[in-house]
Order: structure tokens, then sequence, then C-alpha cells
């Protein structure tokens, strides 16, 4: 899907992203100084901007040759943090959340990006963009750094909803294969299902069934299953996709994340301690600055809403400018490997061939394979 307007102020065969200005701890002059730095490096991307029009004009025009990219769409209102998903969706039409979603679902953009409050946006992008057929529950692909070649992992579901049923976790590896596929180029990625050990006979019931069934659609679905996997194989090389339900997935998430910002901080505290020991920091600086950068969570900044008619990234809501930067330039990338209309196939692919199947294997989906 390519941006049907706004041509004269986005730019002419640009990359069209739709940006919530609003949404994040930090303002929108962090959003605004993401995009400019998106900008400026990559001369293909255009934007369509929303928020308050007096105040986004302001931001955009201390940025030089930032105008020129951006077509500002008014939305006078915001979803705030701590506002209920099922509140902002009868009262939300005004807010720059809205706004953002209806220029992807008027064809207007191909992807959507927002800082903003996670459940009022999946619930939004649901009800605006709609599920796509056969999709039971949407899902949040987040990327989690590992030892693999690619560097990251991809986990899901990351909070879109902390339910899921064995038929949930099989549309997951589905869904997390595509998204392996057209994000990092595998050609047949491993999945593993996140249980309490690698054994068939642990786990709760659902997560049993789940297995059979991610097991006997493997070959199909041109993905390889390494069955159960542990909390310990998150970072590791076992796997390139982890399947689990959203409230395991987020509180992961959120414990990685606070690993991450210990480490770091214990690091810095180590290295003050003394005169010798800041003298080592000076010597390794090159190699800390490395690590630093592998394990920075802005740099993987961005999950990605699956199963919907459209393609939106969450960004996390306290990103700065970098961790702004890295979904958009994530956002571009699903956008150019047209990433929604293969996994619409995909599942597509996968919903006729479970009408086709023997009435008494039809609670089994068994996706035909096809070429990303």
């Amino acid at each position: 899907m390519t941006a049907r307007t706004d041509q004269s102020k986005a730019g002419a065969g640009r990359t069209i992203i739709s940006i919530d200005a609003m949404g994040g701890d930090q303002g929108p002059a962090t959003i605004v100084a993401g995009i400019a730095d998106s900008a400026s490096k990559n001369p293909n991307i255009g934007f369509i901007v929303h928020g308050p029009r007096e105040e986004l004009e302001r931001l955009i025009s201390k940025r030089r040759g930032l105008s020129e990219r951006c077509e500002i769409r008014h939305a006078p209102e915001v979803v705030k943090m701590e506002d209920k998903p099922s509140h902002v969706v009868r009262h939300g039409r005004e807010t720059s959340m809205w706004s953002a979603l209806e220029s992807v679902r008027m064809g207007e953009a191909t992807v959507c990006v927002s800082c903003g409050n996670t459940g009022a946006l999946m619930l939004m992008s649901v009800l605006r963009l709609r599920k796509l057929p056969g999709i039971f529950r949407p899902a949040i692909a987040v990327m989690w750094p590992s030892k693999n070649p690619q560097k990251h992992n991809i986990m899901l579901d990351g909070g879109a909803d902390i339910r899921a049923d064995a038929k949930d976790l099989m549309q997951y590896a589905l869904m997390g294969a595509s998204y392996a596929r057209n994000g990092f180029g595998l050609a047949r990625p491993r999945i593993g299902l996140l249980n309490v050990g690698t054994e068939e006979h642990k786990g709760r019931a659902e997560l049993k069934e789940a297995y059979d069934l991610i097991a006997a659609n493997a070959r199909i679905a041109d993905f390889d299953f390494v069955g159960f996997v542990e909390g310990r194989d998150l970072p590791g090389t076992k796997c390139d996709v982890i399947v689990t339900d959203g409230f395991t997935g987020n509180v992961a998430l959120k414990t990685g994340e606070g690993i991450a910002k210990l480490i770091s901080d214990l690091l810095r505290e180590a290295f003050a301690y003394s005169l010798l020991s800041r003298l080592a920091s000076v010597l390794a600086y090159t190699s800390l600055a490395r690590l630093k950068k592998r394990i920075d969570p802005r740099r993987a900044n961005g999950g990605v809403f699956l199963g919907l008619n459209g393609t939106v990234v969450k960004s996390h809501g306290a990103a700065d400018s970098m961790g702004v930067s890295s979904a958009i330039k994530l956002a571009f990338e699903l956008a150019q490997s047209g990433f929604s209309d293969k996994l619409a196939a995909r599942v597509a692919s996968a919903a006729l061939l479970d009408q086709d199947a023997p009435s008494d294997l039809q609670t089994e989906p068994q996706p035909e394979a096809e070429t990303e």
C-alpha cells in the first residue's frame, strides 16, 4: 500500500509513515526530533504527523528541511497513558492516535507509529483497521537482543492480550514466522514455545495442545518447530521466534528492560569506584560503547501489531528521539517488504486450507507455504 494523498507535502514517490506525535512520555518535541533524525538518514520517507497544528508547525519549522517532508493533520486531543481503552474508543475521535490510524485505514500512509497507550492503541487499531480474516487475537511482536546472526529474536505476544488458547498460540507462530522472513530475511525460521521446561509433559493443557498444533503445521508452513523453550532461550540461539501469551510476554519484556538498565547502572558505579577503575573505563571505552550499543533497548524499539488489515508499530512510551527513529526505521522496512500483504496472504491460505480439511481435523489450521 502506498500513500494516496499528501504527495505534494510529504514527497512524491516516498513511503508515507503516519506518526502520532502526542503519545510519548517526553512530549511532541521528542517525537519530532526522532522524525527529523529519520528524515536525515532516509530521503525515501515522508510523514503525516498528527497532533495540534500550531504546536507541530512550530516544532517542525525549527528543523531544517523537515516541513517539506511532513503533512500536519490537526488533532486537538491526546490519549493519556492512564486513559481506559474503552473510554478512548468511545470519545477519542479527535485524538492524534485516532487520526494517525485513520491515515492508514484510508490508504494515505502505509504504517502507523505511536508511542501512546498500548491498550488504547490496540483496541483502536482493531476497530479501525479490523483483524485479518481468520485471526482470533492480534499480537504484539517485539525484538529481543540475542546471539543469533540477525542479532535479535522475535517474541510474541508482547502484551496485546493476556489470554491465549492453543489456536491463538498456533496463529502467533504463523505470524511470527512471517515476520521473521520479512523482517530478518530468514527463509526457514525456528519457532519455540515458551514453557516452564523443555520436557513435553510440562506446562498447562493449552500449551501441550499448542505444541501439537504447531508441530503438525511446521512442515506445511515452512518453519522449524524446536519445541518448548525456557526463559533463558529468549536471548539465545535455540530459536528465532518465541511464542507465548501476552501476560507472560509482557512480564518477560519489562524484566529484560529492567535488567539491561541494572547492568548499565552497575557498570557505571563499578568504573567510578576508584581512580584505577576510572582509568580502566577509559582503556575499555571502545568495548564498553560497543556493549552499550548492543544491549540498548532504544535500538530495538518498536513492537509490531500483527494480525490487522494494516501495519502498526508501537514505540515504547518512554522512547527518546533515538528510540522514535528506530521505530520509524522498522516501520519503513516493513512497508518496503510488503509485509502486511504477505501476512494477509499467509493467513488467508491457512483459513482456506482449514475449510478444506476433513471435519474431524478442522480444529487444526494447516497453512500452505508461500514465497515471501
